[in-house]
């Protein structure tokens, strides 16, 4: 809570913060908390192919997410509300985004989040990748814009800035009236994520920061 807050300058509480077993279980228990089936999913397209099928696996539709196609694959903001039906319930975003590397902008955010205010849209926001960005771009989280704290998820973890992908930790922060079912879930599934990885993360986060520094820098080279 306390490394979220001040990375995208919002209040969290300890209590909206979850630690899951890797990033795959937040879209998981959002989707089973949130999607019944027939219902539909927005998801980016071309984007990470677990939102889709997580979607489709409990009987909901993935529905692909207008861009603006090659090269940028930017959303295509103008088209945005076209696909949207008495039966969206959950907003995938991913940014910067895998496997494109858009990064959103704030104006496309707030129109994004306009969005999901006017339909009543809850975002899973897939944040992953928010330290891994090239050319001085600074990722705006949706969760920081107003009225948006209340309906967004934001998911997080360990595997990407701290290439810690075999030890499986990722994090949601979510709204609090989801805190109870998150927390469900978790104790119904996986009890918790192992601890002395959690110890582990937590030495990571207040350790230094130099080599995720050095690693990105290598990436951008």
């Amino acid at each position: 809570a306390e490394d979220a807050a001040r990375r995208r300058g919002i209040a969290i509480d300890p209590e909206q913060v979850f630690v899951t077993v890797g990033g795959k279980s937040v879209i998981l228990y959002a989707m089973l908390a949130l999607v019944e089936p027939g219902d539909e999913v927005l998801v980016p397209d071309p984007g990470y192919p677990i939102y889709a099928s997580l979607a489709c696996f409990l009987g909901a539709r993935a529905v692909p997410l207008p861009t603006t196609g090659a090269p940028e694959w930017r959303l295509d903001i103008g088209e945005l509300e076209q696909p949207i039906s008495g039966r969206t319930r959950l907003l995938v975003l991913n940014s910067p985004a895998n496997p494109t590397g858009v990064v959103l902008g704030e104006e496309e955010l707030e129109a994004i989040a306009a969005l999901a205010r006017r339909h009543d849209l809850v975002v899973l926001a897939d944040e992953i990748y928010s330290r891994i960005t090239y050319d001085g771009a600074t990722p705006l989280s949706i969760a920081a814009l107003p009225g948006m704290a209340e309906r967004t998820i934001v998911l997080d973890g360990f595997s990407k800035t701290y290439a810690m992908t075999g030890w499986r930790l990722g994090y949601a922060i979510v709204p609090p009236e989801l805190a109870p079912v998150f927390g469900g879930l978790i104790i119904n599934s996986v009890s918790c994520a192992p601890t002395f990885i959690q110890w582990a993360a937590t030495a990571a986060l207040r350790g230094p920061q130099e080599p995720v520094t050095a690693m990105v820098a290598e990436f951008a080279a």
